[in-house]
């Protein structure tokens, strides 16, 4: 699978425009080389509150499954990187800086210098690098394989080449927290331009679908669902949503497993310019991922 990624360089001078930026372009092209494509990069001054709006919009906006920053990871007062990342992720993967600074160990005993972060944010990955081009490349290349192993778990939602349980027999997770979407969407870049936002909560209904959809009163009432969903592609639909006229912020959320009734499916934030082009993109989101991304069947009482 081709996993999508960003590149982010965090310098003060590299901002400013007064050095060149290496350590990006060097990180971009062996990304590029490993397969992954790079939909986004950016140089940002050492500001904690630019560097979290950059990840959250990567993660949150952009959709991307691996973001590397490089830079910041040193004992300078200004080295706050690996601050920003604490402060955006949901969950930790402390094997991953552990893996690279052993590598870099194995070049110089500076090597255990380096503050490098890595965790996950929703379906994000991000790891932080150092700014030096040859060092950011050496750790990125020891632990790329075992990444893109992590980044296929992450997608699929479960242990890629393990012996995990069929999707109808996991428990149903809960949903994230939409007051705490809202806040980080109005903490983001962009945010002043918003108008409006909206959210889709789909939910296990005791209706049958036929006999809302096609009038059937002999269809039995829904004991549950059996819910799956194809999360590569449900990025790229979110991916899409994020390019059409008026929209600043896109989330989503997808349950899997055995459902009950009343246990949320999907959830859905879609933050636009316009009410017109935040109900047009909520309706198209919603239904692209219904039709295209998601398998739903209905249990009843004797299944």
């Amino acid at each position: 699978m081709k996993y999508t990624a960003a590149v982010l360089t965090i310098s003060d001078k590299g901002a400013r425009g007064e050095r060149e930026d290496l350590s990006g372009p060097a990180v971009r092209e062996l990304l590029q080389e490993a397969g992954f494509e790079v939909r986004h990069t950016q140089i940002i001054p050492d500001e904690m509150d630019e560097i979290r709006a950059a990840l959250i919009r990567c993660c949150d906006e952009l959709g991307l499954a691996l973001v590397l920053t490089t830079g910041g990871t040193g004992f300078s007062p200004r080295d706050v990187t690996p601050e920003a990342t604490l402060s955006v992720i949901e969950r930790e993967t402390p094997g991953i800086p552990e893996a690279m600074r052993a590598e870099s160990l194995r070049i110089t005993p500076r090597g255990c210098l380096s503050r490098s972060r890595a965790g996950i944010r929703g379906r994000t990955l991000i790891i932080n690098l150092p700014g030096s081009p040859r060092a950011a490349k050496e750790n990125i290349s020891a632990v790329l394989p075992a990444v893109s192993h992590g980044l296929e778990m992450l997608m699929s939602a479960g242990s890629a080449d393990c012996a995990a349980p069929d999707a109808a027999q996991k428990k149903a997770s809960q949903p994230p927290s939409l007051d705490a979407w809202l806040r980080e969407a109005k903490a983001q870049a962009g945010a002043s331009q918003v108008g409006m936002y909206l959210c889709h909560n789909g939910v296990v209904r005791e209706t049958a679908r036929a006999r809302v959809r096609q009038g059937d009163q002999s269809a039995k009432p829904v004991t549950g669902m059996r819910f799956a969903c194809d999360r590569a592609k449900a990025a790229e639909a979110e991916a899409a949503a994020r390019e059409m006229d008026g929209v600043f912020c896109v989330r989503c959320w997808l349950n899997e497993g055995r459902l009950e009734v009343g246990d949320s499916i999907m959830q859905v934030l879609i933050g636009t310019d316009t009410r017109p082009h935040a109900i047009a993109a909520l309706e198209w989101l919603v239904g692209r991922i219904k039709s295209e991304c998601v398998q739903e069947e209905e249990v009843y009482a004797e299944d």
